[in-house]
């Protein structure tokens, strides 16, 4: 599992958990399968397609109003449990550094997994491509924010709109400079 979007100031985080059966790599288009740090928006795309046909997904998504109320780390934790459960999972290989208290399987953490692990890259994928669709679409709801282009980090673009527009509603206003600016209005 990995998760995308614990750092913006709006939108939600998304986890994404994968079983990646280990042959599928070759034999499905998955040459070139890392980190999706790593890889072009194309290629995340492409490989995510590739994921679809061979690997079985599950995506866990927690919106902003569940992350202020539970604070940024435990959404994170609480949507891992979602996805594995989901997923039907016996072991769980978790990027980072800690494992859900609520996990219902064993499981590891695995410091930068997503450069160590097919699986772990796999799920990376997953959740950013997931993540940036939905920042696209929130675009489009809320124009003006450019969530499209900066996906919801604190860019000086963000903070610029954020401080012309206000919040919306999918900022997370328990991030120190969405609240701030909500006690400035």
């Amino acid at each position: 599992m990995d998760e995308a979007g614990r750092g913006p100031l709006a939108g939600p985080v998304v986890i994404g958990a994968v079983i990646l059966d280990p042959d599928a790599r070759t034999e499905n288009g998955l040459d070139g399968l890392d980190d999706s740090k790593a890889l072009s928006r194309s290629r995340r795309e492409c490989l995510l397609n590739s994921l679809r046909a061979c690997a079985k997904i599950s995506i866990s998504v927690i919106e902003p109003v569940e992350i202020d109320r539970l604070n940024i780390l435990q959404a994170s934790l609480t949507g891992m449990s979602r996805a594995a459960r989901e997923l039907g999972a016996d072991y769980a290989l978790i990027d980072g550094n800690r494992t859900p208290n609520q996990l219902h399987c064993d499981g590891e953490a695995v410091v930068r997994g997503d450069s160590l692990s097919l699986a772990i890259a796999a799920a990376s994928i997953v959740a950013k491509v997931t993540r940036d669709r939905l920042m696209i679409e929130a675009d489009e709801r809320y124009p003006g924010y450019g969530f499209a282009q900066h996906k919801g980090y604190p860019t000086r673009a963000h903070m610029e709109a954020l401080d012309r527009l206000g919040p919306c509603p999918i900022h997370r206003r328990s991030f120190a400079p969405v609240r701030n600016r909500l006690s400035l209005g």
